[in-house]
């Protein structure tokens, strides 16, 4: 790969660790510009995966606060996630180059979408509470569901983060914070089960992996300083526009013109 290409993949990932330190979305940025530059796209998941992976633990400490006291709830749902994330895991790396191209623009067009019901799901939830209609509190109910999310996360990941929570919204009964932080807690657990199964995939690019960690470390920190300056739905709607964008250029050039 040239200079230019790993320029390229750090400048995507401190717009990536930027944008999820605000408003999530950051891999509708990082995945296809791994493609653009040359990476095949499983090699890309799998590199991105690992790269973007201590974003994920950012995200996880600064809720550590909301997070203490539901170690009960952890214990029962962390293994949901790693197993989910494992499984997806290894469901990527069995599925072929060609069949996993062909599925890159729907994978970005579901990622799109989520992001852009995010805000929608939140104020469902809070809705939800405050009707009396938020489900039982009992973590046994969101076993299941947290796997099936986890296995989606560590197959690709991008709106992980919004099909966790209405999960857990409508399994436990809490306030939308401690679902929250509950929520990064289970998304860093799939993510790193995914990300430590692809170490030995020697799918990982890990020069560019190395290059975007940095670029994601950075624009974290730019992010969490930018926090009160930046409105967070109208980077959200930027980050939407560029993947429905990005998705349908995928999807005329694998579907129609391949």
């Amino acid at each position: 790969m040239t200079l230019i290409g790993y320029i390229f993949a750090c400048l995507a990932a401190v717009a990536a660790g930027f944008t999820n330190a605000l408003a999530g979305g950051g891999t509708l940025i990082t995945f296809p510009v791994l493609m653009a530059i040359g990476i095949p796209a499983v090699s890309a998941n799998v590199t991105n995966t690992v790269a973007l992976l201590p974003g994920y633990l950012g995200g996880t400490m600064a809720q550590r606060n909301d997070l203490h006291d539901q170690k009960k709830r952890l214990y029962k749902l962390i293994p949901a996630a790693l197993l989910g994330g494992l499984a997806g895991g290894i469901l990527l790396l069995n599925t072929c180059e060609k069949l996993f191209t062909n599925l890159v623009p729907f994978l970005i067009l579901l990622a799109s979408t989520l992001l852009a019901i995010q805000n929608p799901v939140r104020k469902w939830l809070t809705r939800r509470q405050e009707q009396g209609k938020a489900g039982p509190a009992n973590e046994t109910w969101a076993f299941l569901p947290v796997f099936f999310a986890a296995i989606y996360g560590g197959y690709f990941g991008a709106g992980l983060s919004v099909i966790v929570l209405a999960v857990l919204g409508l399994a436990l009964n809490d306030s939308l914070t401690r679902l929250n932080a509950l929520k990064q807690g289970i998304a860093f657990a799939a993510n790193i089960a995914a990300a430590v199964f692809f170490v030995f995939s020697g799918q990982v690019d890990w020069l560019v992996a190395l290059v975007m960690a940095v670029g994601a470390l950075l624009g974290g920190a730019i992010g969490g300083k930018l926090a009160g300056k930046v409105k967070p739905n109208t980077l959200r709607i930027i980050v939407v526009a560029i993947g429905f964008t990005v998705g349908i250029i995928y999807l005329v050039k694998n579907w129609f013109l391949a």
